[in-house]
């Protein structure tokens, strides 16, 4: 396997974050679903989680930068004593008190008495054979990041999508009511398989909302711009106020301008706490399309009666 940086394309160097940037770029980008059949797309999707399972993990990658473990999460060092011992059993008995002994000797600067290399290895051997050495740190599985997308009304009320997970596993998963744009929902132990024996990682669904034509939400606050005609704004009257839930009748006070804000309590978006905000309707005042000649005399004829100002003095 490849050095682990060089898999997820970052430094040595790389912060926490950049990992973690770098591993859920490539995680899109190689996703099976996105490449249906493709071995190769799969291994490669494969190979980024195992990388990530160890650098995503702040105690396996110091361990993986100090030696400790190789790219498979498995300590390092029992298999150079392997081959060490292996040399040393073909050796024979007679080079054994020869080159093995005398070697170490010199390593050690031959101030031990009685020292063998004999006795070097199997107190090691003996050691590793009754479960005393270092045995592999499980580790949890790296979590899996998979997005849906959903309507705006579907956010508000809540709904059900169902998701192929990259084990082969589908799921259908609540997407609870008021749910927010880049919010992620958890789904616990669904996530990459552990590394020697531990838990798996969780499956986090990142949600995408659709924009609405219509509303806006802001917290659990609804707003929405309501056209009103002239004569609506002028002398006021019921209209049809579109929410949430349906359409609802709104009293216009005469008078009222463009940029207005009326509330309607309790018809926004309902919280995790169960509590609903508002909507806020902002009057949109519209002249008609065409100005016959008797709505311009009847303007013409009130303005030469009264006048008043709407704009600040220019300088």
């Amino acid at each position: 396997m490849r050095n682990l940086y060089s898999i997820l394309g970052v430094p040595k160097t790389a912060s926490a974050a950049e990992i973690k940037k770098a591993y859920r770029k490539l995680a899109k980008e190689l996703h099976p679903d996105l490449h249906p059949g493709d071995q190769k797309i799969a291994e490669r999707f494969k190979e980024v989680s195992a990388a990530y399972a160890i650098l995503g993990d702040e105690k396996q990658r110091a361990r993986y930068d100090r030696g400790e473990i190789d790219e498979n999460g498995v300590e390092r060092g029992y298999g150079g004593f392997q081959n060490a011992y292996r040399q040393y059993q073909r050796a024979g008995a007679g080079a054994r008190g020869r080159g093995f002994e005398g070697g170490f000797e010199g390593g050690f600067g031959g101030g031990f008495s009685g020292f063998s290399a004999e006795d070097l290895f199997s107190d090691i051997f003996s050691n590793l054979r009754q479960g005393g050495g270092r045995r592999p740190t499980p580790s949890r599985g790296a979590d899996r990041i998979y997005e849906v997308t959903i309507d705006f009304m579907d956010a508000v009320k809540g709904t059900k999508r169902r998701i192929s997970l990259e084990n082969g596993r589908t799921l259908n998963v609540t997407i609870p009511k008021g749910v927010r744009e880049g919010q992620q929902i958890r789904l616990k132990g669904q996530g990459g398989p552990g590394v020697n024996g531990g838990p798996s990682g969780d499956a986090l669904i990142e949600v995408k909302i659709t924009p609405h034509p219509r509303f806006r939400r802001e917290g659990n606050d609804i707003h929405v711009d309501l056209p009103i005609t002239l004569a609506e704004a002028v002398l006021g009257g019921q209209v049809r106020v579109p929410t949430i839930d349906g359409a609802v009748n709104m009293t216009i006070p005469a008078g009222s301008n463009t940029g207005k804000i009326m509330r309607l309590k309790g018809r926004g978006a309902e919280g995790p706490d169960g509590v609903r905000g508002d909507q806020y309707v902002k009057i949109q005042v519209m002249l008609p399309d065409v100005i016959d000649d008797e709505l311009r005399k009847a303007i013409e004829a009130w303005s030469r009666r009264h006048s008043y100002e709407v704009r600040d003095e220019v300088r």
